[in-house]
């Protein structure tokens, strides 16, 4: 190796300067993430594909796009299902002059609005991200398979006449993402259910005893969404695996049932 360049060791100073400054558990820390996620080169990628595994990687990596778009309507469907009967159960509370305690289970059920409705938000994004991983490994396979044929977007032309615009702006297409628009669809839902709880919540006095029933189901509420974003987030560092195999063996057995080799099955 040659003799350090001025730049280089300007470089390396600021490097060690600013490693002096963060904490030693800190940079252990820092130091470990990058191992276990290494970033990678256009031309490494490339690498792990080559031409000849390439069409069968490009056919999986469809495949699996086609799967996560299945599965993301599957849970908006199924969150759907909880929210819209949590807002009838509400609506129900409301609408009841017999029930009693209809406070209590009007908090109770925005709660639950709430935690449902944020982990549907917080859903759609990961199933997004993984949508957009799969459909990256498309971009990035398809060229020297079949060509950059979902790289290449074909558009109507825009009309010319006035009549027409306004006839394409009420029927025609345009470049909306169905996914934005869903998750942009579960943040009004969270903000409608924070706007019931707040009607479900007595006046707020000074002077009025603490509700820890109240103080429960919210910090629980709270706690469930806390948890969404943090603990609910996707390990990027690399997998260690544990694995055991067990054994099988057929034995003759005589008259009596007992075995005639040695050898039990365990």
């Amino acid at each position: 190796m040659g003799p350090l360049s001025t730049a280089d060791a300007a470089g390396s100073l600021r490097q060690l300067s600013s490693d002096a400054r963060v904490p030693v558990d800190r940079r252990w820390h820092l130091r470990k993430r990058v191992s276990d996620s290494p970033r990678i080169s256009e031309s490494d990628y490339l690498i792990s594909f080559p031409i000849g595994k390439r069409e069968k990687a490009l056919t999986h990596a469809m495949d699996i796009r086609k799967f996560e778009i299945d599965l993301y309507w599957k849970r908006a469907t199924y969150f759907w299902t909880f929210i819209g009967v949590s807002l009838a159960g509400y609506a129900a509370v409301q609408a009841s002059s017999t029930i009693p305690n209809k406070g209590d289970l009007s908090v109770f059920l925005s709660c639950l609005g709430i935690v449902f409705s944020f982990g549907w938000y917080c859903v759609n994004r990961g199933s997004k991200q993984w949508q957009e991983n799969w459909e990256n490994h498309v971009d990035m396979l398809e060229d020297d398979v079949i060509g950059p044929l979902y790289k290449t977007v074909l558009r109507r032309p825009k009309p010319s006449r006035l009549s027409k615009r306004l006839i394409d702006l009420a029927t025609g297409p345009s470049a909306l993402s169905v996914t934005k628009i869903n998750q942009l669809i579960s943040l009004y839902v969270v903000f409608l259910w924070l706007v019931l709880l707040v009607k479900a919540l007595p006046h707020f006095s000074l002077e009025a005893p603490v509700n820890w029933t109240y103080v429960v189901m919210i910090g629980a509420a709270l706690l469930a969404c806390i948890g969404f974003v943090t603990l609910g987030r996707t390990s990027g560092g690399s997998y260690v695996h544990a694995a055991s195999q067990r054994k099988s063996q057929i034995t003759l057995e005589d008259q009596r049932g007992h075995p005639i080799d040695s050898q039990i099955r365990r």
